[in-house]
């Protein structure tokens, strides 16, 4: 389970930069795993300060991504059946101020604006959490058939 945010500010998204597998990097929705016992609210809270210095309030849940993905090697050298749930919440910014996460899962932080985002190297959920924050689904995720 983890818990993302999207949130533009005159017409711009803010997001994380990360190490990509294999060298170089890509950018990120700010956000990440939940800690055991911890409310979705609260981890997208968390997640945004530490990766971007703001202080944010979540304004909406806009959607929930599923994914399924087959590991051929784990722990133990068995196959993984990866189950991830990610929660994609519209933040806005209450407070605190842009600056970089210091030895953590991102190195950076940054605003561009939304018509340059798909010119960057970002990771697929980037573009689902967009899509959620275009579209607004009533069922909550993407090419979900309407209610």
């Amino acid at each position: 389970m983890a818990a993302y945010a999207i949130c533009v500010r005159d017409g711009q998204l803010l997001l994380a930069r990360s190490p990509a597998p294999g060298g170089g990097f890509e950018w990120v929705l700010p956000g990440g795993g939940m800690e055991h016992g911890e409310d979705p609210y609260d981890t997208v809270v968390r997640e945004v300060e530490e990766e971007t210095g703001y202080l944010v309030e979540p304004t909406g849940l806009l959607g929930i991504d599923s994914s399924r993905h087959a590991f051929p090697s784990g722990r133990l050298g068995r196959p993984v059946d990866h189950h991830g749930v990610r929660l994609v919440y519209e933040v806005r910014i209450t407070g605190g101020d842009l600056r970089y996460e210091a030895n953590g899962s991102t190195d950076m932080a940054a605003w561009h604006p939304l018509a340059e985002v798909t010119a960057l190297t970002c990771v697929s959920m980037v573009d689902k959490g967009l899509s959620l924050w275009r579209e607004r689904p009533a069922a909550g995720r993407i090419g979900a058939a309407a209610l």
